[in-house]
């Protein structure tokens, strides 16, 4: 069993759910993390999430690993997962070796690209849900479904389709493992809109002249008897209106974002709300699927601790680095 002062603000190299198995129970403050998606890329290690022949192994996968994950969370704790999704019958894999993934101004090696996905039990063409199938799965794993956040990205890149939109937008499930857990609300509250400003100044002005009362009009019981209605009440959070529930945040488009040497990092500015909301300071948050260390990065930036599993003993490297250069210690 780890100790968790030990290995505080580090990065574990190694498979997820046999780490997080030497995790103690009740230990973590939040998740955010960002899966491997289904069969979309090849990350060249043994035992890598992603390229399961089936999404029902995938999944299981997956769920096996948040069991664990709800066992390490405080009660109090928070977990926030980003999914995408994926077509069944997927040209993806080497049959059209001209669609590449750009970024940085780099193409993509036909290599690191995942298999073409061919369920027989889906239609062709048709997207999987996977995003769904696995918010399905963890609330049948008594796990809460408090939002699915929608990413929505203005930059996406275009999509040589002819016979569909193209995809702009991700999910971030927002899950809790009990009905009370840890969220500051105000620390993303965002301004008042002109309107709502607005509207509280008139309701306000009923108010005063014992017009809303009346205006709402009578209702009454099961037995016919009239009832009078409380007056509203309209007053306006001085810090600000609860965020709606999507995100508007660019893909990374520059390496002071992401990392040129992996090409599926979400953007700093995505996760920065969740950590916000949903993990006090200097507790600990913990990504599973490590990467180039975006969770850890902006945690650190944000003042809380940060605890790190990555199967690939180059990605550890690259994200230690990263963090180190981009995250000075504080004086």
């Amino acid at each position: 069993m780890y100790n968790l002062e030990e290995i505080k603000n580090k990065i574990i190299c190694g498979d997820s759910l046999t780490e997080l198995k030497k995790l103690p129970d009740e230990s973590i403050d939040c998740c955010i993390t960002s899966p491997p998606y289904f069969n979309l890329r090849n990350y060249n290690v043994d035992g890598q999430i992603g390229l399961e022949k089936t999404w029902q192994e995938y999944i299981k996968k997956l769920i096996d690993i948040f069991g664990e994950m709800k066992r390490i969370l405080k009660k109090e704790g928070t977990c926030f997962v980003n999914l995408g999704d994926s077509y069944n019958g997927s040209c993806k894999g080497g049959k059209n070796p001209n669609r590449v993934h750009i970024q940085f101004g780099k193409a993509e090696e036909k290599e690191r690209l995942g298999i073409p996905t061919k369920d027989k039990s889906l239609a062709q063409k048709s997207l999987m849900l996977i995003p769904h199938r696995f918010a399905i799965a963890m609330i049948e794993k008594d796990w809460i479904l408090r939002n699915t956040l929608v990413w929505i990205k203005p930059n996406v890149m275009p999509e040589s389709v002819q016979d569909r939109w193209k995809k702009a937008h991700e999910y971030i499930f927002f899950f809790t493992k009990n009905k009370k857990y840890y969220f500051n609300l105000d620390a993303i509250r965002t301004a008042h809109k002109e309107v709502s400003i607005k509207r509280a100044k008139y309701e306000q002005g009923r108010n005063a002249l014992g017009l809303n009362s009346s205006s709402i009009g009578k209702k009454y019981l099961e037995n016919k008897r009239y009832f009078g209605i409380p007056v509203r009440m309209v007053k306006l959070n001085p810090l600000g209106a609860c965020p709606p529930d999507y995100f508007l945040v660019n893909t990374n488009c520059s390496e002071n974002n992401g990392s040129k040497e992996h090409y599926a990092t979400y953007p700093q500015e995505l996760i920065s709300k969740p950590i916000l909301a949903g993990c006090p300071e200097k507790g600990i948050i913990i990504d599973p699927f490590f990467g180039s260390g975006t969770t850890g990065l902006v945690a650190k930036k944000l003042g809380r601790n940060y605890l790190g599993i990555e199967l690939n003993p180059t990605y550890v490297k690259m994200a230690e680095e990263r963090i180190r250069i981009q995250t000075p210690p504080l004086l």
